[in-house]
């Protein structure tokens, strides 16, 4: 039934799996509850073991809104987390959103309007990064860019359209039930590898740029470097699971941090001229940010290419960390 035309609109269970993120939930519920929509509306929080306050701020959230619930999750990991809120939810439709994530007034009577006129099984749209501090700043541009992330329509941005994958999403349930859920052996790069799986069963996934998430990046050197090499090592798996997935654009980090380490390793021995390789990639990356952060201030232009180098280098040598414990696993066995 088209809510467009009909002007009934279906109930919508928004799912957030939640870790450490006193600083932020407030306000990521705050416009969930917020949302300019016509239909029911309730949100399903499924809390981790934190070592913050975040228990304490969703049970406040719950107190103050009957639309806010709380379920457990133990385990704490993200795939566990989805799939306990979507179990717990009451509707059809299903909103992803993160804790880092802050949605616009429209975003769910978007999604829903998207999800009929589509017929899709899910859609998404921008992971709109925006920093308050010179570091989050160059972070946000550096996710932006095709040098940071590659050409990855929900970060740079594309027509609308069919899509291997989206920022969060809104689903229809019978989708989820269809391929099972969340891969929860994946505790990263579960949205991918569920997309993924929803195609390969016939179904549509659908990008579309009406959709904008403002997402609060990393904050430091060290959080934004885990979070990389967590991300590359855990893409390694779903190659792994997935091989025809293998991309140019998937390989290129992990061949840089190759290429620069034996580039330095034949420098010590005497062979200067191996310093070209490190010198093209540190040229490469100055110049590129050069060009992509002309419109930063002056402190987060400064830091642009040092973030450009750890998001590049922490996920080649996360992916190349997931390559070799496969093969000690394969030894092993």
């Amino acid at each position: 039934m088209s809510p467009l035309d009909t002007a009934i609109w279906p109930a919508v269970s928004v799912v957030m799996p939640v870790l450490n993120e006193e600083r932020h939930l407030r306000e990521a519920v705050t416009g969930i509850l917020a949302q300019d929509y016509p239909g029911e509306l309730e949100v399903v929080l499924a809390i981790g073991p934190s070592r913050d306050r975040t228990d304490e701020v969703a049970q406040e959230l719950a107190a103050a809104d009957a639309r806010v619930r709380v379920v457990d999750n133990p385990d704490g990991h993200t795939p566990h987390g989805l799939n306990a809120a979507i179990a717990a939810a009451k509707h059809d439709v299903l909103v992803r959103v993160d804790g880092h994530s802050v949605l616009p007034a429209g975003y769910v009577r978007t999604a829903v309007e998207v999800l009929d006129e589509t017929g899709s099984d899910n859609v998404g749209g921008l992971m709109a990064a925006e920093g308050s501090t010179d570091f989050e700043r160059a972070v946000a541009c550096a996710m932006s860019s095709r040098i940071g992330v590659g050409a990855t329509a929900f970060h740079t941005g594309g027509a609308e359209g069919p899509a291997e994958t989206v920022y969060l999403g809104a689903f229809r349930r019978s989708a989820l039930d269809r391929v099972g859920g969340y891969d929860e052996t994946f505790h990263r790069a579960q949205d991918w590898e569920m997309n993924h799986r929803i195609r390969e069963t016939g179904g549509v996934v659908w990008f579309t740029p009406r959709l904008r998430v403002e997402y609060r990046p990393r904050s430091t050197f060290g959080a934004l470097a885990r979070q990389y090499f967590t991300t590359g090592a855990w893409r390694w798996q779903v190659m792994v699971r997935h091989p025809e997935t293998v991309s140019a654009r998937y390989l290129a980090p992990p061949a840089a941090v190759a290429g620069t380490v034996a580039a330095l390793a034949v420098a010590l021995t005497g062979r200067r001229w191996a310093l070209v390789v490190p010198g093209a990639y540190v040229a490469a990356v100055v110049v590129g940010a050069a060009v992509t952060g002309r419109a930063l201030p002056p402190r987060a232009k400064a830091l642009l290419p040092a973030v450009y180098a750890t998001m590049h280098h922490a996920w080649g040598a996360g992916f190349l960390t997931g390559v070799a414990a496969s093969l000690r696993r394969r030894v092993r066995d």
